[in-house]
């Protein structure tokens, strides 16, 4: 499955989830399954606790997750230029 078939499961609206990205057609926010994650759970654990879900759900969290420190990174170095460039 490729990174975007896996975004493509990961639904942000405002009034689903209170506008936090969440596992689409489910109100389980990505957060909490990163959460999961962090805390030792491994996929066929979370997959016991919610078994609606797929573990592509939870790889679709993971994806997210990348892309958006990824975006938010690339937003921090362009922020970093700006204010060297002011600096100098």
């Amino acid at each position: 499955m490729s990174q975007d078939d896996l975004l493509d499961r990961i639904a942000i609206d405002p009034n689903i989830c209170h506008g936090y990205p969440c596992i689409r057609g489910h109100q389980i926010w990505v957060s909490l399954i990163l959460d999961y994650l962090a805390g030792g759970y491994t996929i066929e654990k979370i997959l016991a606790i919610y078994p609606n879900l797929e573990q592509e759900d939870i790889l679709a969290c993971i994806a997210y997750s990348t892309e958006a420190n990824r975006c938010s990174s690339v937003e921090h170095q362009l922020h970093m230029k700006k204010e060297d460039a002011i600096n100098q």
